[in-house]
């Protein structure tokens, strides 16, 4: 009996860990609608300057919305760039609407946002922040080597694997049952949250949403996989980093990225902040660094074009 009941917790515990057998339910194409924000900070930021050629496509993270890059727009547009920083589909709205989307939708809202100013611009850069920056290395996983390849890639605190014990990474614990509590709840928790009221450094104007969200988080999780399987593909130029202190995304994810990815033109900056009063995470938000970092980013972003220019 008790090799019986030993099997069932392997297979329990196999099935939770591994995530073997699932797949996304919800795949089909959705849309962002912003009529239906939670708050104006949540909304798409477009920044367009007459006669540009050149974009950057900001992507967010998760579960938060384009406002984590108030600064870095505006800064980008003063540096040439039209600038693009989409609400995905089911953030920024309603969380009991946002626990019914999935990875898959995500990231198809992203692609063809991706492939509509990929065919608007000579030159097109990618930027994202966490899952936001998962998703950045998506796309060139997706389009580099191909005629819709990316012109450069930034990578901010990317996840590209949650708990390993392989690895050294133990993201939340709580990962190993997020499947089981799944099949009861969508989310736990769930709320909007337009800021941290005692955050420091910019933190407190983080706006998206707050809770334990087990579906979605799911979906996120198990795309992380099929991320860190393809690195090698990413053939563009790519800038990553990453803070050692970050307590959102193990700053070990960098080392995979940095180990794993295949691109002749790789960058990579770990960052050490101070101990502020937020998780070291979204670096874009945070007032001591967000200016420093920006200039870094476009520098990577144009140091070829001035060079030719110069020449």
């Amino acid at each position: 009996m008790w090799i019986i009941t030993l099997l069932a917790i392997a297979l329990f515990l196999l099935w939770n860990i591994t995530l073997v057998g699932y797949k996304d339910r919800a795949v089909h194409p959705i849309e962002s609608d912003e009529s239906r924000v939670f708050s104006p900070k949540a909304r798409s930021i477009t920044i367009k300057g007459e006669g540009n050629r050149r974009a950057i496509l900001l992507v967010h993270g998760f579960p938060s919305t384009p406002s984590i890059y108030t600064y870095s727009s505006r800064v980008f547009a003063e540096a040439g760039l039209d600038v693009y920083a989409p609400l995905l589909p089911g953030f920024g709205t309603d969380p009991n609407e946002f626990v019914k989307t999935t990875f898959t939708q995500w990231f198809d809202y992203l692609c063809r946002t991706y492939e509509r100013l990929r065919s608007e611009y000579d030159t097109l850069y990618v930027l994202g922040i966490s899952m936001g920056g998962m998703m950045t290395l998506k796309i060139g996983e997706t389009y580099c080597g191909g005629p819709l390849a990316p012109d450069k890639l930034v990578s901010i605190a990317a996840p590209v694997v949650y708990n390993s014990i392989r690895d050294g990474v133990i993201t939340d614990w709580r990962q190993y049952f997020m499947r089981t509590l799944a099949l009861f709840a969508p989310s736990i928790g769930a709320r909007v949250k337009e800021s941290f009221e005692d955050g420091e450094d910019g933190s407190k104007d983080w706006c998206g949403y707050s809770g334990l969200f087990l579906r979605p988080g799911l979906s996120l999780v198990h795309a992380m996989k099929h991320v860190r399987r393809e690195l090698g593909t990413i053939t563009c130029p790519l800038f990553a980093i990453h803070d050692r202190g970050d307590r959102t995304v193990p700053f070990a994810n960098i080392q995979i990225i940095e180990a794993e990815q295949r691109s002749p033109h790789f960058k990579v900056l770990k960052t050490e902040m101070p101990p502020f009063n937020h998780t070291r995470h979204a670096l874009l938000m945070y007032h001591s660094v967000q200016a420093e970092l920006t200039d870094k980013i476009i520098t990577f972003l144009l140091e070829k074009e001035t060079t030719d220019d110069q020449a």
